[in-house]
């Protein structure tokens, strides 16, 4: 009977070979006497152990992992902070939109009252740059740690800058906002073609379709507008071609600098101030303004400095 007990425990455990054991034989036991006796049939049977290397990996964890090995997250704890994060952008282009739109009907009321588009575009940038020196100087926020390097990478970033922003708001200056902006919602045609003939880069076919009805929606609103201005249309259009470089030149200069966003676009509004302003006293010049600031209060009355 013994034998064939253990034979049965032999050949189940030969059964199932799912899990790698070692067998642990116990000593025969000693009696109050000294004499040895064997053990029952439930003690002869040989004692297995799991060896925990094998038995870790036979049976693997069922907690699920915080990552796949492509380093994404679970669907579950992604998709809230994807969410979250569209939702962010949302904001910013709606605020972004919002502000664009304010801000150049009060850039078109003032240049209505006072025509000088040098010296408006000049004030806007001193404004710009005032808010954030006093941002950082109050800590609201973090200044930026920046070298001669840096200033100089910026340098074309800021000329096409200066140049783009002044060409806009003299095209303001001349023609209907909703013009001016016709004529800018070209620029990623202007991007494409640039792109495409300057710097050699080639874009899938429908991507060179798309910016035709853009290039051909211009076409007709420039043809259709009663009140065109061909200083005005070629202001726009300057601004254009201006931005378009200065996307250009911020992506191959700027690349690795430490300083970005808030602080990286208060950095290009100083430094194209400082390019604007010996430009601005040339084109128009403190006389002309004081005779269209005395001509603008006695129109528009105390308001037009609000």
């Amino acid at each position: 009977m013994l034998a064939a007990a253990v034979a049965s425990v032999r050949i189940s455990t030969a059964a199932t070979p799912k899990l790698a054991f070692k067998p642990v034989h116990l000593p025969p036991i000693v009696s109050g006497g000294g004499s040895r006796r064997p053990l029952s049939l439930v003690a002869a049977r040989p004692l297995y152990r799991q060896d925990p290397f094998l038995a870790a990996r036979a049976v693997p964890s069922l907690a699920p992992p915080s990552a796949t090995a492509d380093g994404a997250r679970p669907v579950e704890t992604a998709a809230p902070a994807e969410t979250a994060r569209r939702a962010k952008i949302g904001v910013y282009f709606a605020t972004w939109w919002a502000l664009n739109v304010i801000f150049n009907i009060y850039n078109k009321k003032v240049l209505n009252a006072f025509p000088y588009p040098w010296l408006t575009s000049t004030l806007s940038l001193a404004a710009g740059s005032a808010i954030m020196l006093a941002s950082w100087a109050t800590r609201i926020a973090e200044a930026p740690n920046t070298d001669l390097d840096f200033w100089k990478a910026l340098s074309p970033v800021a000329i096409a800058h200066t140049i783009g922003h002044v060409a806009a708001t003299v095209s303001m200056a001349k023609v209907a906002v909703s013009f001016t902006h016709i004529i800018k919602s070209g620029e990623p045609a202007f991007s494409v073609l640039v792109s495409r003939f300057f710097l050699g880069e080639h874009f899938p076919a429908p991507v060179y379709f798309s910016i035709l009805p853009i290039i051909g929606g211009c076409a007709l609103a420039a043809v259709t507008e009663l009140n065109f201005n061909m200083t005005g249309f070629m202001g726009a259009m300057i601004s254009n071609l201006a931005f378009v470089f200065r996307n250009i030149f911020s992506k191959k200069g700027m690349k690795g600098k430490s300083v970005s966003g808030m602080n990286y676009y208060a950095c290009l509004s100083m430094l194209s101030l400082a390019i604007l302003l010996p430009f601005a006293f040339a084109m128009e010049g403190p006389k002309v303004w004081a005779a269209g600031w005395q001509k603008a209060v006695a129109e528009i009355g105390p308001n037009f400095v609000w």
